[in-house]
């Protein structure tokens, strides 16, 4: 009987990246061999004894690497990439601020087609309708809002999936008509307006974090938009490089 390699929890380096480096030895050592289906996610949390969205996390690298491809309704096979360009260094794409492993309550509070306006005019910069969603996020006794804006074509039938049981980043990698290349994120502070005192439950003219984020592809065209207020209880952002491969 085959043993499997574990996960070292003393290790610094993360769960999913972890994770991500047993799947690519699979790979090569011809155990996943190209064009065969790997087990499901939660046979895999079980086998490793790790969370979903780590084995999701993993797996998701892998796809946008080249070697899963996934197929919906059916799983997850195992394919040939191409060479890699070479990067070797990114950044933990996140949909939250908190660590992995810790469970996010997101809550869509409002979902919808938008015309577009002055001030996604001058974000996106092309006249196309834009699909709107707006949702409270809590980790860790920690709550944020957060809105987000992406147009309809990068996402067909948006309006139909699933928002709070799946990253926005990982519904683009997997079915937007374009991929994310770059993202550009600035950190500011801002004041709390009724709404938001209202969604966070907090005072009203009160400082706050906001963090926007634009997702950018390949050809430099703006792919989706986020706005993100975070409560008092937030007095930093930290953003991790970690090398992968």
């Amino acid at each position: 009987m085959k043993t499997e390699k574990t996960v070292d929890r003393g290790s610094k380096e993360k769960l999913y990246v972890q994770i991500y480096s047993i799947f690519l030895e699979k790979i090569a050592s011809g155990e996943w061999p190209a064009g065969s289906q790997i087990p499901p996610e939660d046979e895999l949390c079980k086998i490793y004894d790790v969370s979903k969205i780590t084995v999701r996390e993993a797996i998701q690298e892998l796809v946008r690497e080249g070697y899963f491809r996934r197929v919906q309704g059916k799983g997850t096979f195992v394919t040939i990439p191409e060479k890699p360009y070479g990067i070797v260094m990114r950044t933990r794409l996140s949909e939250d601020f908190f660590r992995e492993e810790v469970v996010t309550e997101k809550v869509i509070l409002e979902r919808g087609l938008r015309n577009i306006d002055k001030d996604t005019e001058n974000i996106f910069l092309v006249d196309e309708p834009l699909y709107y969603f707006l949702s409270r996020k809590k980790a860790g006794g920690r709550a944020y809002m957060e809105e987000i804006y992406i147009p309809y074509y990068i996402l067909p039938g948006i309006e139909e999936m699933n928002l709070e049981s799946v990253s926005l980043y990982d519904l683009i990698e997997e079915k937007g008509l374009k991929k994310i290349f770059k993202i550009l994120q600035t950190i500011d502070l801002t004041f709390i307006d009724d709404k938001t005192s209202q969604i966070l439950d907090t005072k009203k003219g009160k400082s706050a974090l906001r963090v926007r984020r634009k997702l950018i592809s390949s050809d430099d065209s703006i792919i989706a938009y986020s706005s993100a207020i975070l409560k008092d209880e937030f007095s930093s952002i930290q953003m991790e490089f970690e090398r992968i491969k």
